[in-house]
């Protein structure tokens, strides 16, 4: 397994791309959670992904397939956020190749706290 602390923020190094397939974590009324930021249809960009209104459900914005919440919280990495950082745990082999990146998140994957 492969572990792997990144930004849990908007900012530089929001994203880790594990063997090619990136990661950021999303944040959203119903939950929090890391996202593979790909779409598993055609691989379009998962994380500037909207809502569908009244369900719980992601929208590709590249073909408007959506992907239930559920599907991806069950398919998700086990992940743990302090502050400003997330420490996900990766199936990948720990000698994986990664790289840090920066993804832009829709503004429905990065809810705000009331104040």
């Amino acid at each position: 397994m492969l572990v792997l602390s990144f930004a849990a923020t908007e900012g530089a190094q929001n994203c880790v791309a594990v063997n090619g397939t990136p990661y950021v974590y999303a944040r959203t009324a119903m939950g929090s959670f890391v996202l593979a930021a790909r779409c598993p249809h055609r691989g379009g960009p998962l994380h500037l992904a909207t809502i569908e209104p009244g369900r719980a459900r992601l929208v590709c914005p590249w073909h408007g397939r959506a992907t239930p919440f559920a599907r991806s919280l069950r398919s998700g990495t086990p992940a743990v956020r302090r502050g400003y950082t997330v420490t996900a745990v990766f199936p990948d082999r720990a000698a994986s190749p990664y790289a840090m990146e920066h993804r832009p998140l829709s503004p429905d994957l990065r809810l705000r706290r009331a104040r």
